[in-house]
């Protein structure tokens, strides 16, 4: 067994439960799997994403890559709302990419 900053003796416990975190499947993974639709969904995806990021069940590589992915969803919905035309009847804006 090994010390902790303390100096007291590690739980040999401690490792079985870092390794089962690492094991499991990351909440974030559901999440994404199911689609990112609305903004509440990119607030729980972006949660569940931190907390997978802590808890160690992704690498720090995915959560940059996922957090890319985000930040070029939001420009676009940005750009959606900037540059985007009125269609009714819902009066939702559209942004044509190509032609």
């Amino acid at each position: 067994m090994g010390s902790n900053q303390n100096g007291k003796k590690a739980a040999s416990g401690d490792a079985k439960q870092i390794a089962e975190t690492r094991s499991r499947t990351p909440r974030s993974l559901a999440i994404a799997q199911a689609g990112v639709k609305t903004a509440n969904d990119f607030a729980v995806l972006m949660s569940a994403l931190m907390g997978d990021l802590i808890e160690g069940a992704i690498t720090a590589e995915v959560g940059n890559s996922t957090c890319k992915a985000g930040s070029n969803l939001l420009k676009v919905v940005e750009m959606q709302h900037k540059y985007g035309t009125a269609s009714p009847p819902a009066e939702r804006k559209i942004l044509q990419l190509t032609t």
